[in-house]
């Protein structure tokens, strides 16, 4: 398989998947300044330009983070990326989906690319640094209580660590739970092996 992430972002959560999983990928980073995710060949396997994406043995791809977390917890069920209990693995997928759609696709898109919205470039961090801040509030109510996002870690965790990362390195406060939470996850194995890979330490 090959995986096309850039260090750093969002792919760093699908990096740590593959990582707990086992799996033997090629990796090969984009740098998105440079606009590699813009070259013809990457958009005949992409043709959203965007990260990350798997190209799988079969030479399909998965190209967005949801599809390629949950192709990952429903093919390797040994290594119980979703919880057995119906309740949980839907509250793991309503919170995957928090994450990636709403934490990243509301609160930072608007830290990261203000030039994306209408208005005062200023006004517009603010506006994505004050909707991660809620969106993190309401994460530390769901990990009250939780080693991880539905009790054992999961495909949530690696969504939910990617975000609170970001909020580390742009100087916002996570509050108490969050940051028990980044913390335990910095200290499993596999995160601690994509974050070298990556270059953070």
């Amino acid at each position: 398989m090959k995986f096309y992430m850039t260090p750093g972002s969002c792919s760093t959560g699908i990096h740590i998947l593959l990582e707990e999983v086992g799996l033997v990928f090629e990796a090969h980073v984009l740098n998105l300044p440079r606009g590699d995710h813009l070259r013809p060949d990457y958009l005949a396997i992409n043709p959203h330009g965007t990260i990350p994406t798997l190209l799988r043995d079969d030479g399909t791809a998965l190209t967005d983070f949801v599809g390629i977390a949950t192709w990952l917890a429903q093919n390797h069920p040994r290594r119980k990326l979703l919880p057995e209990d119906p309740a949980l693995a839907e509250e793991a997928g309503a919170i995957l989906d928090f994450c990636t759609r709403h934490i990243h696709g509301e609160g930072f898109r608007r830290v990261f690319t203000p030039e994306r919205y209408a208005g005062d470039r200023e006004a517009t961090i603010a506006e994505g640094r004050a909707i991660a801040a809620a969106a993190f509030e309401a994460m530390n109510s769901v990990l009250a209580g939780r080693d991880y996002a539905v009790g054992a870690f999961s495909i949530a965790d690696a969504a939910l660590f990617y975000v609170e990362f970001w909020a580390d390195k742009t100087g916002m406060t996570l509050p108490p739970n969050c940051a028990t939470h980044y913390q335990r996850m910095k200290k499993r194995p596999a995160v601690a092996q994509v974050l070298a890979e990556e270059g953070y330490r």
